[in-house]
Protein backbone atom coordinates (compact mmCIF):
# COMPACT_ATOMS: atom_id res chain seq x y z
CA UNK A 1 0.00 0.00 0.00
CA UNK A 2 2.99 1.86 0.97
CA UNK A 3 4.66 1.41 -2.44
CA UNK A 4 1.64 1.81 -4.09
CA UNK A 5 1.07 5.29 -2.57
CA UNK A 6 4.61 6.50 -2.66
CA UNK A 7 4.89 5.40 -6.96
CA UNK A 8 1.50 7.74 -7.40
CA UNK A 9 2.87 10.67 -5.83
CA UNK A 10 6.44 10.40 -7.97
CA UNK A 11 3.87 10.18 -11.02
CA UNK A 12 2.07 13.17 -9.39
CA UNK A 13 5.17 15.36 -9.66
CA UNK A 14 6.02 14.19 -12.29
CA UNK A 15 3.14 15.14 -14.87
CA UNK A 16 3.51 18.37 -12.75
CA UNK A 17 4.54 19.55 -16.60
CA UNK A 18 1.28 19.35 -17.98
CA UNK A 19 -0.38 22.19 -15.55
CA UNK A 20 1.40 24.71 -17.56
CA UNK A 21 -0.73 26.55 -19.98
CA UNK A 22 -0.58 28.54 -22.93
CA UNK A 23 1.67 31.40 -21.99
CA UNK A 24 -0.30 33.59 -22.41
CA UNK A 25 -1.40 36.36 -19.68
CA UNK A 26 -5.39 35.49 -19.93
CA UNK A 27 -7.72 36.18 -17.30
CA UNK A 28 -8.99 32.95 -16.79
CA UNK A 29 -12.01 33.49 -14.59
CA UNK A 30 -13.52 36.13 -17.26
CA UNK A 31 -13.24 33.46 -20.02
CA UNK A 32 -14.87 30.81 -17.67
CA UNK A 33 -17.62 33.42 -17.54
CA UNK A 34 -18.13 34.25 -20.93
CA UNK A 35 -18.27 30.68 -22.34
CA UNK A 36 -20.90 29.94 -19.82
CA UNK A 37 -22.75 32.81 -20.76
CA UNK A 38 -23.33 31.56 -24.43
CA UNK A 39 -24.92 27.97 -22.53
CA UNK A 40 -27.51 30.21 -20.91
CA UNK A 41 -30.42 29.88 -21.78
CA UNK A 42 -30.92 26.88 -23.67
CA UNK A 43 -32.55 27.12 -27.44
CA UNK A 44 -35.14 24.74 -26.86
CA UNK A 45 -36.24 25.44 -30.16
CA UNK A 46 -34.23 22.39 -31.64
CA UNK A 47 -36.12 20.43 -28.61
CA UNK A 48 -37.83 18.12 -31.60
CA UNK A 49 -34.65 17.16 -33.62
CA UNK A 50 -32.51 16.92 -30.44
CA UNK A 51 -34.70 14.61 -28.85
CA UNK A 52 -34.98 12.29 -32.08
CA UNK A 53 -31.28 12.44 -32.43
CA UNK A 54 -31.36 11.23 -28.76
CA UNK A 55 -33.62 8.04 -29.57
CA UNK A 56 -31.32 7.57 -32.44
CA UNK A 57 -28.62 7.44 -29.78
CA UNK A 58 -30.01 5.34 -27.13
CA UNK A 59 -31.07 2.64 -30.04
CA UNK A 60 -27.24 2.49 -31.09
CA UNK A 61 -26.13 2.30 -27.11
CA UNK A 62 -28.80 -0.29 -26.57
CA UNK A 63 -27.90 -2.71 -30.10
CA UNK A 64 -24.63 -2.37 -29.19
CA UNK A 65 -24.72 -3.26 -25.57
CA UNK A 66 -26.41 -6.46 -26.69
CA UNK A 67 -24.28 -7.59 -29.48
CA UNK A 68 -21.43 -6.73 -26.84
CA UNK A 69 -22.98 -8.98 -23.95
CA UNK A 70 -23.53 -11.87 -26.28
CA UNK A 71 -19.81 -11.64 -27.55
CA UNK A 72 -18.51 -11.16 -24.22
CA UNK A 73 -20.28 -13.95 -22.50
CA UNK A 74 -18.15 -16.92 -24.21
CA UNK A 75 -15.13 -14.78 -24.83
CA UNK A 76 -15.13 -14.17 -21.00
CA UNK A 77 -15.23 -18.06 -20.03
CA UNK A 78 -12.03 -18.01 -22.51
CA UNK A 79 -10.70 -15.52 -20.27
CA UNK A 80 -11.16 -16.75 -16.94
CA UNK A 81 -8.56 -18.80 -15.20
CA UNK A 82 -11.42 -20.99 -13.11
CA UNK A 83 -12.57 -22.27 -16.22
CA UNK A 84 -10.04 -22.65 -19.37
CA UNK A 85 -6.51 -23.35 -19.96
CA UNK A 86 -3.75 -21.27 -18.69
CA UNK A 87 -3.13 -20.42 -22.63
CA UNK A 88 -6.67 -19.81 -23.46
CA UNK A 89 -6.60 -17.70 -20.98
CA UNK A 90 -3.45 -15.72 -21.57
CA UNK A 91 -4.52 -15.65 -25.35
CA UNK A 92 -7.62 -14.20 -25.01
CA UNK A 93 -6.80 -11.70 -22.24
CA UNK A 94 -4.35 -10.75 -24.69
CA UNK A 95 -7.01 -10.22 -27.36
CA UNK A 96 -9.14 -8.34 -24.74
CA UNK A 97 -6.80 -6.11 -24.10
CA UNK A 98 -5.47 -5.06 -27.28
CA UNK A 99 -9.60 -4.05 -27.92
CA UNK A 100 -9.73 -1.88 -24.92
CA UNK A 101 -6.40 -0.25 -25.99
CA UNK A 102 -8.37 1.35 -29.01
CA UNK A 103 -10.55 4.31 -28.01
CA UNK A 104 -14.28 4.06 -28.93
CA UNK A 105 -13.92 7.34 -31.75
CA UNK A 106 -11.60 4.93 -33.55
CA UNK A 107 -13.77 1.86 -33.33
CA UNK A 108 -16.30 3.91 -34.97
CA UNK A 109 -14.10 5.24 -37.51
CA UNK A 110 -13.11 2.39 -38.80
CA UNK A 111 -16.53 1.09 -38.90
CA UNK A 112 -17.71 4.14 -40.65
CA UNK A 113 -14.64 2.97 -43.65
CA UNK A 114 -16.19 0.16 -43.58
CA UNK A 115 -20.38 0.59 -43.88
CA UNK A 116 -20.44 4.07 -44.48
CA UNK A 117 -21.61 6.84 -42.51
CA UNK A 118 -24.82 5.78 -40.66
CA UNK A 119 -26.25 4.54 -37.13
CA UNK A 120 -24.73 0.89 -38.12
CA UNK A 121 -21.27 1.97 -37.83
CA UNK A 122 -21.72 3.65 -34.41
CA UNK A 123 -23.71 0.35 -32.75
CA UNK A 124 -20.46 -1.95 -34.19
CA UNK A 125 -17.65 0.79 -33.18
CA UNK A 126 -19.34 0.82 -29.59
CA UNK A 127 -19.78 -3.10 -29.30
CA UNK A 128 -16.33 -4.25 -30.23
CA UNK A 129 -15.30 -1.36 -27.89
CA UNK A 130 -17.73 -2.57 -25.23
CA UNK A 131 -16.39 -6.24 -25.80
CA UNK A 132 -12.73 -5.15 -24.31
CA UNK A 133 -14.58 -4.17 -21.19
CA UNK A 134 -17.46 -6.50 -20.63
CA UNK A 135 -14.80 -9.61 -21.52
CA UNK A 136 -12.54 -8.24 -18.48
CA UNK A 137 -15.67 -7.55 -16.10
CA UNK A 138 -17.57 -10.77 -16.39
CA UNK A 139 -14.17 -12.74 -16.17
CA UNK A 140 -13.63 -11.18 -13.28
CA UNK A 141 -16.85 -11.78 -11.86
CA UNK A 142 -16.43 -15.75 -13.01
CA UNK A 143 -13.27 -15.69 -10.70
CA UNK A 144 -15.04 -14.22 -7.78
CA UNK A 145 -17.01 -16.83 -6.95
CA UNK A 146 -15.70 -20.01 -5.33
CA UNK A 147 -15.41 -22.90 -8.34
CA UNK A 148 -15.79 -25.37 -5.64
CA UNK A 149 -19.71 -25.83 -6.24
CA UNK A 150 -19.15 -26.72 -10.07
CA UNK A 151 -16.46 -28.81 -9.22
CA UNK A 152 -18.58 -31.13 -6.93
CA UNK A 153 -21.59 -30.70 -9.34
CA UNK A 154 -19.24 -32.79 -12.17
CA UNK A 155 -18.30 -35.06 -9.69
CA UNK A 156 -21.63 -36.39 -9.15
CA UNK A 157 -22.01 -36.46 -13.03
CA UNK A 158 -23.02 -32.74 -14.08
CA UNK A 159 -21.72 -31.76 -17.42
CA UNK A 160 -19.81 -28.85 -17.97
CA UNK A 161 -21.86 -26.89 -19.34
CA UNK A 162 -24.52 -28.06 -16.40
CA UNK A 163 -21.87 -26.83 -13.75
CA UNK A 164 -21.72 -23.65 -15.16
CA UNK A 165 -25.20 -23.00 -15.19
CA UNK A 166 -25.92 -24.06 -11.61
CA UNK A 167 -22.67 -23.79 -9.74
CA UNK A 168 -21.34 -20.61 -11.35
CA UNK A 169 -23.79 -18.69 -13.30
CA UNK A 170 -26.19 -17.78 -10.28
CA UNK A 171 -23.26 -16.28 -7.63
CA UNK A 172 -22.07 -14.09 -10.85
CA UNK A 173 -25.43 -13.08 -12.52
CA UNK A 174 -25.66 -10.11 -10.17
CA UNK A 175 -21.99 -8.39 -11.23
CA UNK A 176 -22.66 -9.79 -14.74
CA UNK A 177 -26.24 -7.77 -14.98
CA UNK A 178 -24.90 -4.96 -13.12
CA UNK A 179 -21.62 -4.52 -15.09
CA UNK A 180 -23.85 -4.77 -18.27
CA UNK A 181 -26.05 -2.06 -17.31
CA UNK A 182 -22.89 0.30 -16.58
CA UNK A 183 -21.55 -0.69 -19.92
CA UNK A 184 -24.98 0.84 -21.30
CA UNK A 185 -25.03 3.95 -19.51
CA UNK A 186 -21.53 4.39 -20.62
CA UNK A 187 -22.71 3.73 -24.45
CA UNK A 188 -25.37 6.25 -24.34
CA UNK A 189 -22.55 8.86 -23.39
CA UNK A 190 -20.24 6.84 -25.89
CA UNK A 191 -22.74 7.30 -28.77
CA UNK A 192 -23.10 11.26 -28.59
CA UNK A 193 -19.47 11.49 -28.97
CA UNK A 194 -18.92 9.36 -31.77
CA UNK A 195 -21.41 11.22 -34.32
CA UNK A 196 -18.85 13.70 -34.69
CA UNK A 197 -17.11 10.98 -37.40
CA UNK A 198 -20.74 10.40 -38.91
CA UNK A 199 -21.60 7.02 -37.03
CA UNK A 200 -24.97 8.56 -36.26
CA UNK A 201 -26.81 9.79 -33.28
CA UNK A 202 -27.07 13.37 -31.68
CA UNK A 203 -23.14 13.54 -32.03
CA UNK A 204 -24.24 15.04 -35.45
CA UNK A 205 -26.01 17.61 -33.92
CA UNK A 206 -23.34 18.51 -31.37
CA UNK A 207 -20.65 18.71 -34.12
CA UNK A 208 -22.84 21.42 -36.82
CA UNK A 209 -23.77 23.23 -33.29
CA UNK A 210 -20.41 23.24 -32.19
CA UNK A 211 -19.00 24.27 -35.69
CA UNK A 212 -21.28 27.10 -35.58
CA UNK A 213 -21.28 28.13 -32.29
CA UNK A 214 -24.73 27.82 -31.37
CA UNK A 215 -23.80 27.35 -28.01
CA UNK A 216 -27.53 27.24 -26.60
CA UNK A 217 -28.41 24.77 -28.97
CA UNK A 218 -25.42 22.74 -27.34
CA UNK A 219 -26.88 23.20 -24.08
CA UNK A 220 -30.29 21.80 -24.79
CA UNK A 221 -28.17 19.02 -26.10
CA UNK A 222 -26.16 18.65 -22.97
CA UNK A 223 -29.77 19.14 -21.08
CA UNK A 224 -31.26 15.91 -23.09
CA UNK A 225 -28.60 13.97 -22.37
CA UNK A 226 -28.35 14.53 -18.69
CA UNK A 227 -32.17 13.81 -18.23
CA UNK A 228 -31.22 10.33 -20.25
CA UNK A 229 -28.56 9.67 -18.27
CA UNK A 230 -29.74 10.37 -14.93
CA UNK A 231 -33.20 8.10 -15.70
CA UNK A 232 -30.91 5.41 -16.56
CA UNK A 233 -28.88 5.62 -13.75
CA UNK A 234 -31.99 5.72 -11.35
CA UNK A 235 -33.59 2.68 -12.83
CA UNK A 236 -30.28 0.34 -12.97
CA UNK A 237 -30.29 1.20 -9.19
CA UNK A 238 -33.54 -0.34 -9.46
CA UNK A 239 -32.63 -3.33 -11.23
CA UNK A 240 -29.62 -4.38 -9.50
CA UNK A 241 -31.40 -3.77 -6.55
CA UNK A 242 -33.99 -6.28 -7.70
CA UNK A 243 -31.38 -8.56 -8.94
CA UNK A 244 -29.57 -8.77 -6.03
CA UNK A 245 -32.91 -9.69 -3.80
CA UNK A 246 -33.13 -12.69 -6.10
CA UNK A 247 -30.39 -13.73 -5.96
CA UNK A 248 -30.65 -14.14 -1.73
Amino acid sequence: MHVTLIAFLVAVVASTPVLRGSGRDLDYAAQLRRVLGNFVPPDFSVLGATLASLLETVQIAVMATLIAILMALPFSIAASRNLAPFWLVAVTRLLANLIRTIPSLVWALVAVAIVGTNPLAGVIGLAFYSLGYLAKFYSDAFESVDAKVAEGLQAMGAGRIQAFQHGLWPHAQPLVWSHSLWMLEYNIRAASIIGYVGAGGIGVQLHTYYEFGHWSRVSTVLLCLLVVVTTLDILGEKVRATILSSTK
